[in-house]
């Protein structure tokens, strides 16, 4: 696919992952609407970025912001929908378990509600985690979801060919999702991937670099990139 001249979608795209993967897009040419539920967070944008507020769990809304915007070329969601509990699954707030899921049923509206305006050539991206498949204690939550995400992408890709759609996959990667600061938060990424084959936190624009390489390669289409410094080899 050549970007230039195209239109993105990007849900969560006025932070982290999402934010850079906007901000790629828009420098290969593409006009980019960047969606989340607090696009003032974004800050100063380039002229071809604009935002949007919608939650991808409210579908009437999504439905009409796609309408609106209709037709496009790519989608792509790293939007997280809900909480993310970590900790022991004997111990875990079965609520707190089930809520997790919102990040699943908020990537399934996305692609429910926005393929039928996606142009015959366009591709969707969603975002999951190395969890999904190497999970460490503490990540019941984080991998069911994961790879229910990841089930999902592979079951739809034969479904809406000739579009496209592939997961990409982070490790450990450094975003505003982590709130402690200063030497606290590097000791904390240092523990994180110590076991990496590459030993530190990945950058959200090296997760943007893989997502758009699954949009730019159209022979790639039902499949997982991992961006994770080495999580599944360690």
């Amino acid at each position: 696919m050549e970007i230039k001249g195209k239109k993105a979608i990007v849900f969560g795209g006025t932070s982290g992952i999402g934010l850079a993967a906007s901000k790629l897009l828009a420098e290969k040419g593409a006009t980019v609407i960047a969606v989340s539920r607090n696009p003032d967070r974004a800050g100063p944008l380039p002229a071809n970025i604009s935002t949007e507020a919608c939650d991808v769990r409210e579908r009437e809304k999504l439905s009409a912001l796609f309408a609106k915007h209709a037709p496009f070329d790519i989608l792509v969601s790293s939007a997280t929908g809900g909480t993310r509990p970590r900790g022991p699954f004997l111990e875990m707030d079965l609520g707190g378990f089930q809520g997790s899921f919102d990040k699943l049923w908020g990537y399934a509206n996305v692609v429910r509600l926005g393929t039928e305006h996606l142009g015959a050539d366009g591709a969707i991206v969603l975002v999951s985690g190395s969890p999904a498949r190497k999970a460490k204690p503490g990540q019941a939550a984080l991998s069911s979801v994961g790879g229910a995400v990841e089930a999902l992408a592979r079951a739809i890709a034969p479904e809406i060919a000739p579009r496209r759609i592939n997961v990409v996959a982070p490790g450990v990667i450094d975003t505003p999702m982590q709130t402690a600061t200063g030497e606290a938060r590097k000791e904390l990424y240092r523990k994180m991937t110590a076991g990496n084959a590459i030993p530190r936190a990945g950058t959200s624009e090296e997760v943007a670099a893989g997502i758009l390489f699954v949009i730019e390669n159209d022979f790639v289409t039902g499949t997982i990139l991992d961006v994770d410094g080495g999580w599944l080899v360690a």
